[in-house]
């Protein structure tokens, strides 16, 4: 559980579980929707596969059918552009030729470089142009870290 339960960081871990998460919603990304595939993919026991995908499922992250094939919910779906950018980041450091695993356009087979953006703006979102600050139904402990700026927020 999150140090601080209503910071939207530490519910995002939680949300997320371990490291395994990540993996395991990549193949089901990439369509290997049942826990075979993704025991085969990632080189698990079967068992230990099953396990992760019904902890996404419990983490309404996935949701699965009658015969066992997993797809992602809308939370889930919301996850997707987070792996693509861990993804790049992986491979910043990396020289095209040392990398096991790129992003590429499909149509193009160009790489691409994932960027958050402001869904209004269009802006990227760096360090120096967006800040945290304390929301609306923040608690004191949030607000003894973050300035209170609420009068300042548009709230879309």
């Amino acid at each position: 559980m999150a140090r601080i339960p209503d910071c939207p960081l530490g519910r995002t871990v939680d949300a997320v579980g371990g490291w395994w998460a990540l993996e395991v919603l990549h193949e089901v990304f990439d369509g290997h929707s049942h826990a075979s595939a993704v025991a085969k993919n990632l080189g698990l026991p079967f068992a230990v596969a099953a396990e992760r995908l019904a902890a996404l499922v419990a983490a309404e992250l996935l949701c699965c059918d009658d015969q066992g094939d997993h797809e992602p919910t809308a939370a889930g779906l919301a996850l997707r552009p987070l792996l693509l950018v861990m993804a790049a980041w992986g491979n910043r450091d990396l020289a095209p030729q040392e990398r096991s695993l790129m992003l590429v356009d499909p149509a193009t087979g160009r790489e691409v470089d994932p960027v958050v953006v402001d869904s209004l703006t269009g802006e990227p979102l760096t360090s120096g142009r967006c800040v945290f600050v304390a929301g609306p139904a923040a608690s004191r402990q949030i607000r003894a870290r973050y300035p209170d700026q609420t009068e300042r927020l548009t709230i879309h």
